[in-house]
């Protein structure tokens, strides 16, 4: 099992601005980290996804990157499949796209215009319709949330196909990656979560007639350098009430490499690590990240 260790942003985040991005990304591929993941959160800081991959993509030739993760439901399936084939192409075949159904926020779903309980179609509908943009030259499709005749995109992804990660946790979700994903990368999660939501999504594959790559299996794992803020315990108590939140994010990078550990043991092997608070010298804080963490690379 290939073990990899990419990093994320977050969504609030002040490394927003051409000198400091454009370093932390510098870094990121001068130091051998195997990928680079940017969150979506409209009314956060962070830079949206696209344009944050497409940055990445022009200033780096060998790091992959993603998004963790982009909303879907909510977006032009014709539109976002031929962005991301672009961006594919013109990267060589770096992109890692990773798809979800968005935070429960009435601010964050208001920008979409989706209604909460419409996502889940829509996205189960529009996925398979990106796939086929793709890798078909000429897509018809007559469906609930979206009607296609003859549609088609230009240039087609390097990559054929593209293997999608979705994220979540919930039994739906399970699913849905077992379904629809061709990787499962959760995030605020623990071990345990890993452990027990692997056979869920075997078993919705197989009843597909398809299988999850296990080197497909990853978490986003976030870490603190301290106390736990207040606001962040009360979040990670609203996602997991039964988990204790400082389980959720190790302390310090010894605590955060014990957890990967823990997390390779129950089967995962694809990390993207994130720190809980942004470090005022992020060049100092990736050099510790790789001498803490490339030693389990495998």
């Amino acid at each position: 099992m290939k073990v990899r260790i990419g990093l994320g942003l977050g969504t609030r985040t002040s490394t927003n601005d051409a000198a400091s991005f454009g370093g932390f990304i510098d870094d990121a591929e001068r130091l051998g980290f195997d990928s680079l993941w940017f969150s979506e959160q409209v009314t956060g800081s962070a830079p949206d996804p696209l344009v944050a991959m497409a940055f990445a993509a022009g200033r780096t030739t060998r790091i992959k990157f993603g998004s963790s993760v982009m909303i879907l439901p909510g977006r032009n399936p014709v539109l976002l499949a031929g962005a991301l084939a672009s961006l594919d192409r013109l990267s060589n075949g770096r992109l890692l796209p990773a798809f979800g159904l968005g935070a429960v926020n009435p601010r964050e779903q208001q920008a979409f215009g989706v209604e909460r309980g419409d996502r889940a179609s829509m996205f189960d509908e529009a996925l398979p319709l990106i796939r086929r943009l793709w890798a078909e030259d000429r897509v018809d499709h007559d469906g609930r949330w979206y009607h296609l005749e003859q549609a088609s995109i230009a240039p087609k992804p390097v990559q054929q196909p593209i293997d999608v990660w979705l994220g979540g946790r919930s039994a739906a979700e399970l699913r849905r990656v077992g379904r629809l994903g061709d990787g499962w990368l959760p995030s605020f999660c623990t071990p345990d979560d890993v452990r027990a939501g692997l056979p869920v999504i075997a078993e919705e594959a197989d009843k597909h007639g398809r299988a999850i790559d296990p080197e497909h299996i990853g978490a986003l794992v976030a870490y603190r350098t301290g106390p736990l803020p207040d606001a962040t315990i009360e979040l990670l108590r609203k996602r997991q009430p039964d988990v204790d939140p400082e389980a959720v994010l190790p302390l310090g990078l010894d605590g955060l490499r014990r957890t990967l550990e823990q997390f390779i043991d129950a089967g995962a092997s694809k990390f993207i690590v994130a720190a809980a608070t942004e470090p005022t010298d992020w060049t100092s804080e990736l050099e510790a990240i790789a001498d803490a963490l490339f030693p389990l690379q495998t």
